[in-house]
Order: C-alpha cells, then sequence, then structure tokens
C-alpha cells in the first residue's frame, strides 16, 4: 500500500477551475437569471458619483420617454420608476432571440448624507436620465488659504 501526499490547495484549485468552466461561456448575471426566472422587472443600471459640489447620478432608462418616468428623493432614498413600451407588436412564438426587456421598473437607491435635495435637475437624453444634486452648503469643502508669517529676527 502506497501512501499519496494530500495536497488541499490542489483540491481547491481543482473545485474552483471546475467551476469557472461550468460558468464560462454561459454566464449570466445573476440579476437578469434571477429577474427572467421570476418575471421580476430588472434593474436599472445606474451610474453615481460626487463632484465637488453636487453629486451627478446617470440612469439607463432606453425606450422610456421622459412623461413616462417617475423620479422621488423620499428621505436620503431615490427611487426612479417608469415603463418601456415595445414599439412593434411581435408574437412571443415569432422571436428567434429576446434580450430587450419591456414593461415597467422600478429602481431606488440610498443617497449621501448632506445633499440639497429640493435643488434637484433631472435631464434626459438618448435614453439616459441624468439628475444633479446639490451639496448643502455648510457641507461643501472650504479652502482655507494659509499665509506664511516671517518668524522675527533674533537680536544679537
Amino acid at each position: 500500500m502506497d501512501l499519496m501526499r494530500w495536497e488541499p490547495f490542489d483540491e481547491l484549485m481543482r473545485v474552483r477551475q471546475s467551476m469557472d468552466k461550468l460558468l464560462e461561456g454561459s454566464f449570466m448575471r445573476p440579476s437578469r437569471l434571477i429577474s427572467s426566472v421570476l418575471g421580476e422587472t430588472p434593474a436599472v443600471p445606474i451610474d453615481m458619483y460626487q463632484e465637488s459640489d453636487r453629486i451627478v447620478i446617470k440612469a439607463s432608462v432606453p425606450g422610456t420617454k421622459p412623461d413616462e418616468m417617475d423620479v422621488t428623493i423620499t428621505g436620503d432614498t431615490l427611487t426612479i420608476k417608469g415603463e418601456s413600451k415595445s414599439e412593434t407588436e411581435v408574437k412571443k412564438e415569432n422571436y428567434l432571440y429576446q434580450e430587450h426587456h419591456y414593461g415597467s421598473f422600478s429602481r431606488s437607491i440610498q443617497l449621501p448624507t448632506g445633499l440639497n435635495t429640493d435643488k434637484t435637475e433631472a435631464t434626459f437624453k438618448d435614453g439616459i436620465l441624468t439628475l444633479t444634486i446639490p451639496r448643502l452648503e455648510e457641507l461643501k469643502p472650504k479652502e482655507i488659504k494659509v499665509i506664511a508669517k516671517e518668524s522675527p529676527k533674533e537680536e544679537s
């Protein structure tokens, strides 16, 4: 009977490689997979970044008209709701491939603190909703100039 040395890390690498092969080529984002299986509405992709005096939020809502969207801020929660409609009516059995989602959607995100939500501006262009929310004045960074003073000369 031969003794073989057990290498736990080799075993873990084999399991990882097997999982990679399983998911490779057919990988689908979990949110899309769950929404398609359960019939839920998919999440609206959002980018949120900060500038020195404001927060900018960009939401991708292709196929939606501005008057078909409802944007609300309650406390520190931003909610975007709407509906995208198909321009042409095609029967389900005639589709060869369908990835576009038509119907209602909703997305809520938590906003950072210190925003003046009463002065939120919203624009819509090429399927992108852009929200600009200014920071409260007292929370904006203030630049303080440092003035160099000469040290008093020592008397000899």
